[in-house]
């Protein structure tokens, strides 16, 4: 049982039920978009570029195709997060929505430049449903098993997305569809996924957390309790009235600690990128497609499942800190054998794998998956919290997009290999230093905002 009676003691009790089921599935389908549009132009680039008839991509054209979705992200994530402060089901939908108009566009786009500035729109959709989804998945969930819901609700969801990008080329490439419509029908079929919940988003019910908490409607959310455990509550949760501002301050450290672990987590993941395909991909004759279903296939979603079996058991403090140690280890491993495995692709590949399961399980699974944001912060700021989370995502997919190309050339592959080795110790030791345990906690005890003590805040302020 919870160590402290708080007024949603009945969801937070509650055993999975048809309701949390949907519930995942309604999040996660547009989680699944959002893995999805953010690999395809990733599979489809060469084709992208011969289309349109460019022999030699320059720096700031990559970047800006690279950068304008995660930029997008950003954006959305920070508007979204205000918005959501007034309803999270009010804006629920209008990001797959978005998503979906976005995606649909890139297939008539006429130049490259109007395809970034698609994805640039599209971007925003997932920012918005970065902050949306994990924020009303945790709100719903009991603290049993909240957890492995937002992990598999997010991380696999998204990675799954991620492998039917590759999926589907291979299948458009099987049929001899040309290859300018190989491109268009990839990035526009993001937006099937996106529409196939846009009705259910629509249906899902208010969060009870945010009914009482902020719109102080304490009755609907009773009902809304009622609808979902099929026992009524006796007594009303209350209103929480305490301005955000001084609410976000007492827990601003937490929060940002958060945000900066998902920022070190992108920066490391992207070593995937770096060395994957260029030292291992290219040696044992896989195409930058199927080395991408390789990882994603034997890997990455493997990875991310053990931290769904595991986040509720061991904890999330726990899975963090020999996450990040045990990838910086295969990373060691990696800089210390890689001339070895340039002529041993299995070797290479063993160790590719290594640290792709040991980064999904741990980091992946518990920052990247946005667990972090929702749990540590109280719902009177939590899409606040969420939204500045998802910014330190971006900001780390962002540096590693733009520094470490630049430190390849300074530091070489062995050196760069090993500073991402130490700034996955820093993600550890941090996490170690900072980061509470919410493993079977309530969001309220976690965060200190119970009826009780919101009671005893409002009492001493007046």
């Amino acid at each position: 049982m919870a160590t402290e009676a708080n007024a949603f003691a009945q969801l937070d009790e509650q055993p999975i039920r048809r309701f949390h089921l949907l519930t995942l599935l309604t999040t996660g389908m547009g989680v699944f978009t959002d893995g999805y549009d953010l690999s395809s132009i990733g599979v489809v680039l060469p084709l992208v570029l011969a289309s349109f008839g460019i022999d030699r991509i320059s720096g700031l054209q990559s970047g800006a195709l690279a950068g304008s979705a995660l930029v997008g992200a950003a954006v959305g994530a920070l508007l979204f997060g205000a918005l959501a402060q007034r309803g999270r089901k009010r804006f629920y939908g209008f990001d797959v929505g978005l998503m979906a108009i976005a995606a649909a566009s890139q297939i008539l786009a006429p130049d490259l430049w109007s395809l970034i500035a698609i994805r640039f729109v599209l971007g925003i959709g997932i920012g918005a449903d970065y902050v949306l989804s994990p924020t009303i998945m945790a709100e719903h969930a009991n603290r049993a098993d909240r957890g492995k819901q937002v992990v598999f609700g997010f991380g696999v969801f998204w990675c799954v997305g991620a492998l039917v990008s590759a999926l589907v080329l291979l299948g458009l490439q099987a049929t001899g569809v040309s290859p300018d419509l190989q491109w268009r029908i990839v990035l526009g079929a993001g937006a099937v996924p996106a529409l196939s919940v846009l009705y259910l988003r629509r249906r899902m019910p208010e969060t009870a957390r945010f009914l009482a908490r902020l719109a102080g409607d304490g009755q609907t959310a009773r009902d809304v309790i009622a609808g979902i455990t099929g026992r009524p509550i006796e007594t009303a949760p209350i209103a929480d009235r305490r301005a955000w501002q001084e609410v976000f301050s007492q827990h601003a450290r937490k929060i940002f600690c958060a945000a900066l672990l998902w920022l070190l987590y992108d920066i490391i993941i992207y070593a995937s990128v770096l060395f994957g395909p260029s030292v291992i991909a290219a040696r044992i004759g896989l195409t930058p497609v199927a080395f991408q279903l390789v990882s994603y296939g034997l890997f990455i979603i493997p990875g991310t499942l053990v931290g769904v079996a595991l986040i509720d058991r061991l904890g999330r403090k726990l899975l963090l800190v020999w996450g990040f140690t045990l990838g910086a280890g295969s990373l060691a491993l990696f800089a210390l054998f890689q001339h070895v495995a340039a002529g041993n692709a299995l070797l290479g590949l063993c160790l590719f794998g290594l640290y792709n399961v040991t980064l999904s399980a741990g980091p992946g699974a518990v920052a990247g998956s946005g667990l972090l944001g929702v749990e540590l912060s109280p719902t009177r700021v939590r899409s606040i919290a969420q939204s500045i989370t998802v910014v330190g995502g971006r900001i780390g997919a962002s540096i590693s997009a733009f520094l470490i190309p630049l430190l390849l050339g300074i530091t070489g592959v062995t050196g760069l290999i090993y500073i991402l080795a130490v700034v996955s110790l820093i993600g550890a030791m941090l996490t170690f230093s900072v980061i509470p345990e919410g493993k079977r906690r309530s969001l309220e005890e976690i965060n200190g905002d119970s009826d009780a003590k919101i009671s005893l805040a409002r009492a001493a302020a007046e």
